[in-house]
Formats: structure tokens, C-alpha cells, sequence
């Protein structure tokens, strides 16, 4: 069983060409990982020069084609396949290495495999020239590059009696992803869980930023980013690095603020109905007299921004409030199940163009080979073409489909869904606003007149006859 990576090498503005290409294959034939060299074996090329024979190539891919593309010219790719420890040797995992090379490249591109034994999971390194070995044309990366090498990988790790991941799940995650909760967890993974666990009890930005700082967190604030620095992290984490459910803007959106700040302070949140604090709870936490002082101002004047609030409303009734607040939870329900399902749609469309092409581009190729008789020989020449082909197959047949709908036909659906998702995400802020006020409000009337907000005050509530009514 083993998982697998693909990754171009490019120049960078440090590192010229041959700089480039020497580094990375010192690297991976380091004699202390690969047994002192034994583990290293190349097609097409001498493994102690392979560096000299990659960029001796480029020169003459240049000469043969007129073609250079300077700073964005990839030199080589690097291929990582990771095995479960303690299920293959050294030698067999090189030989599978080996096979999987010449498998992808189809034996026109020049590659070294290094196998390491440094680590507890063996793992190849395999660095195969971006030119083909007659230098007139180069590897071109396409799409499911990383799914065809793990197919041909996992049937190489078939037929070697090896175990294979079943229904793996597409992602960039490496190695570690793969060990699961036997990995380490890395610094954004912490602090995103020491997120989830600070949230529910802050009320605004700040408090958050307070909560983090509290849990040994150092922030670094400025107007363009938000950075955590962890105990023992070396480098600071930008907010934005965290993913999208992470970043300020969907924080502040789980804490019920719309406006995102713009360098300056939380103006946006000032005038905004907060919660009443709940004094007989905190002072049974041990909360002192100063708090107590502070908290009954703070309730003060809560009381009187909701009360502003249900006037600017037209609320003046609790019946009347519960109604409201339910129903606007209600539509803000309903929305965000619309949103979720556009985006589902967008996604399926998404792949299903995918598939679309690939099946296309691919056809050709399986025809081929059917008609070769599923030959052996004809399978390892263009065994990455004909794995995608049939995996787009059995992607169609899992959805029972029987005729293709056109590339066109699926744009002009993602179009309007896009359109339609760009209007809900107005309204979606807007009512999220508006839903929590009402809830906030709902809450702090509850504790104003004394109402236990459990379903059976509420369902008495609204069989009480007019005379009875609250009115706030």
C-alpha cells in the first residue's frame, strides 16, 4: 500500500538551472538514506551524472525546437511513493519504483530511483527529465497526473502481493494525511482546533483575540494580516493560511458580526444588541464585586439597545418577537440549505467536466486496446491513458448515465447557478444579521419579563388570550 505525490521543479530566483537539478538529486541519492548508494538505480542515464545529462538535453530540446521558457521552464519532476511500514524490503520497493517510472513516462524520459531507509515507511524519491530522450518535445503535466500514479501505483503494490487503499479519497494531504491519528499534528491544525475551542465563549472579535493570547498564543496584528505565533513555533501563522472556515471574515461571521474589519477599530459592532449577562451565574463562579458593578451598567444598558431595537422593528409585544425571530431563523435556514446545494451542484458539474474531457481525451487510446484484445504489451505502453479512461467510465456508471450531456450545456448551468449563488450570499450576510438581533433580542426579553424559554411556555404564550399578552 502506498501513497504518492507528483511536483514540478522549477528555477527560482535564487537557484539557476543546474543548481536546481543538482540539488534536488543530491538530496534523494544521499548515501546515509539509500544504504550507501546501493538503493539507486536510473534508466537513460548515468545516476552519478544524471544532473549533466538532464540539463545536456534542455540544451538540445532548445537547439531541436527554438523554444525556452525561461523562469517557468520546469526542469524535472519528483515523484514520492510512500510505503506502509513494515510491509515491503528495500529492494522490492525500488523494483516497484522503477516499474511505476518507466510505467508513467512510457519510457521516453530518463529517471533516477532512490529509495530511503531513513525513515520507519520506506520511500522512493523518482526524478525523471521533463525532456523526452529524443529532445523534441516535454512532459506535459496534465490534470489527473497524481490519480494516474496512484492507479498504476496501487496496481503495481496488487501485484506484489502488497495491500492497496480501497476507494481512496482525492487530496493534496501527504504521508502524514495518510497516517491519520498516528501523525503529528502540525501547528495550523492545533491552532484551528484551539479555535473551535475558544469560539462559543467570546462575543466579539476581540474576545477571541483576548481567548488566544490567553492560550499562550502571541498575535501580531497590522492592516493587512492577523498572524499566530504558537509556544516553540518558529514562524508565525497568517489568519488567511488557515483556509477559508478559518479566515477573519468567516470568524467574525460565526460570532454574529457582518462588517469585517478595515485597519481600524470594531466600529461596526458598536451599536450591535448583545446577551445580558446572566450576574447570579457569575457571581456563583467567583466573579468579584468590580465585575458585579460592571455588569449591572453593561445589563443597563443591553436593556436599552434592545428595547431601541424591537421600537425600530415595530415590535411591541413578545408574541409578536417570537414570531419574528422564528421566522427569520426559519428563511435563514432555508437559504443557507439553498446555498448548500447550489454548491454541491457547482462541485458535480465541476467534475463531471473533468471526466468529460478525460473520457474524451482518453477514448481514442481504449479503443485500441480493445481492439488489440486487451494485449499486455499495448497496456504497459499507455497504462496511464487507459486507467483514466476507465475510471471516467465507472464515474458515469455510478451516476446512471446513459448519454453525455455537452460541455457547453454544463457551463451555461454553472452560470446561472453562479448567478444565482452571488445573490443569495447578499442576502445570506444580511439575514444571518438580522436572524441573530432577533435571537439576541428574543433572549434578552426572555430574561426582561421573567419567561422560561422552554416549549411549554412558549406553546402557552401563544394560546394566551389578548389581555395576556407581554407587551415590552
Amino acid at each position: 500500500m502506498a501513497t504518492t505525490w507528483i511536483k514540478p521543479l522549477h528555477v527560482t530566483k535564487t537557484m539557476t538551472k543546474s543548481v536546481a537539478v543538482a540539488a534536488i538529486i543530491d538530496y534523494v541519492q544521499n548515501p546515509q538514506k539509500t544504504d550507501n548508494g546501493r538503493l539507486i538505480t536510473s534508466y537513460a542515464c548515468d545516476s552519478r551524472s544524471a544532473d549533466d545529462e538532464f540539463l545536456l538535453s534542455k540544451s538540445e530540446y532548445e537547439k531541436n525546437t527554438s523554444r525556452s521558457q525561461g523562469r517557468r521552464d520546469v526542469i524535472a519532476y519528483h515523484i514520492r511513493q510512500s510505503f506502509k511500514p513494515g510491509e515491503v524490503t528495500p529492494e522490492e520497493a525500488n523494483e516497484i519504483g522503477n516499474k511505476l517510472a518507466m510505467s508513467f513516462t512510457k519510457g521516453r524520459h530518463a529517471f533516477v530511483v532512490c529509495t530511503h531507509i531513513d525513515k520507519a515507511h520506506i520511500h522512493n524519491h523518482i526524478i525523471f527529465n521533463s525532456t523526452s530522450l529524443d529532445y523534441k518535445r516535454k512532459f506535459k503535466n496534465f490534470f489527473w497526473s497524481s490519480m494516474a500514479i496512484r492507479r498504476i501505483s496501487d496496481l503495481l503494490c496488487a501485484e506484489h502481493g502488497l495491500s492497496v487503499i480501497e476507494n481512496p479519497k482525492p487530496s493534496k494531504e501527504g504521508y502524514d494525511d495518510w497516517l491519520g491519528e498516528n501523525k503529528t499534528p502540525t501547528y495550523k491544525e492545533v491552532l484551528k482546533q484551539k479555535i473551535d475551542d475558544v469560539l462559543p465563549s467570546c462575543s466579539t472579535f476581540e474576545d477571541f483575540l483576548s481567548a488566544l493570547k490567553s492560550a499562550g498564543y502571541t498575535v501580531k496584528e497590522n492592516r493587512k494580516h492577523i498572524s499566530f505565533l504558537a509556544p516553540g513555533q518558529k514562524k508565525p501563522t497568517r489568519m488567511k493560511s488557515l483556509g477559508e472556515d478559518y479566515s477573519e471574515a468567516a470568524i467574525r461571521a460565526r460570532l454574529g458580526i457582518v462588517k469585517v474589519r478595515t485597519g481600524g477599530g470594531d466600529s461596526g459592532t458598536k451599536n450591535r444588541v448583545n446577551l445580558l449577562v446572566d450576574i447570579q451565574d457569575k457571581i456563583r463562579e467567583g466573579k468579584g464585586a468590580g465585575y458585579t458593578q460592571w455588569a449591572k451598567i453593561f445589563n443597563i444598558k443591553e436593556t436599552a439597545k434592545t428595547l431601541i431595537f424591537l421600537k425600530e422593528n415595530g415590535i411591541d409585544s413578545y408574541e409578536d418577537l417570537v414570531k419574528k425571530s422564528s421566522s427569520a431563523s426559519g428563511d435563514f435556514t432555508n437559504l443557507t440549505k439553498r446555498i448548500r446545494e447550489i454548491e454541491a451542484r457547482q462541485k458535480e458539474i465541476s467534475e463531471l467536466q473533468k471526466q468529460i474531457g478525460t473520457y474524451g481525451k482518453t477514448r481514442d487510446i481504449y479503443e485500441k486496446y480493445r481492439k488489440s484484445g486487451w494485449d499486455r504489451g499495448f497496456y504497459d505502453i499507455h497504462a496511464a491513458d487507459i486507467i483514466l479512461h476507465r475510471a471516467a467510465k465507472k464515474y458515469f456508471d455510478e451516476l446512471g448515465m446513459k448519454k453525455l450531456p455537452s460541455i457547453n450545456q454544463l457551463k451555461q448551468e454553472y452560470g446561472t447557478l453562479a448567478s444565482e449563488l452571488k445573490t443569495l450570499y447578499g442576502e445570506y450576510h444580511k439575514l444571518k444579521a438580522v436572524s441573530r438581533e432577533l435571537s439576541v433580542a428574543r433572549a434578552n426579553a426572555e430574561r426582561i419579563l421573567g419567561i422560561t424559554p422552554d416549549a411549554q411556555s412558549r406553546d402557552a404564550s401563544r394560546a394566551q388570550t389578548p389581555h395576556d399578552t407581554h407587551n415590552i
